[in-house]
């Protein structure tokens, strides 16, 4: 008599479940909008995203300085450190409506910004 593989149903529903999400679509940030902000001169470029409540956002921060800089904001509460010449990425929301201070925290005089939620 044959014996049939068997695989732990633990481990079996767990994968299930992945392929399932991957299929449809549920881990890519690739379908959410996206907004830039640029990091030059330590200074942040606008200086407001402009966001719907309700929705998330995939925010691009691209660091034009040689000089590493972190993407911070307690109020979001996201930090991200962009290499210099590198580019980064953060997920913002969904958030309700109103004004949402960042900085850059090596450069904080001069690295301000908000993500403004209406």
């Amino acid at each position: 008599m044959a014996r049939s593989r068997q695989f732990p149903v633990r481990g079996a529903g767990a994968l299930l479940a992945a392929a399932l999400l991957v299929a449809a679509g549920g881990c890519s940030q690739e379908q959410l909008p996206e907004q830039s902000l640029v990091i030059e001169n330590h200074v942040f470029t606008p200086t407001e995203i402009r966001m719907a409540a309700g929705q998330k956002i995939r925010l691009r921060i691209e660091n034009r300085d040689d000089a590493s800089e972190e993407f911070d904001s307690d109020s979001l509460g996201r930090e991200k450190v962009v290499p210099g010449k590198a580019t980064g990425y953060v997920v913002i929301g969904p958030l309700a409506a109103g004004r949402y201070p960042f900085m850059g925290e090596f450069h904080s005089q001069t690295a301000q910004g908000a993500v403004v939620v209406q």
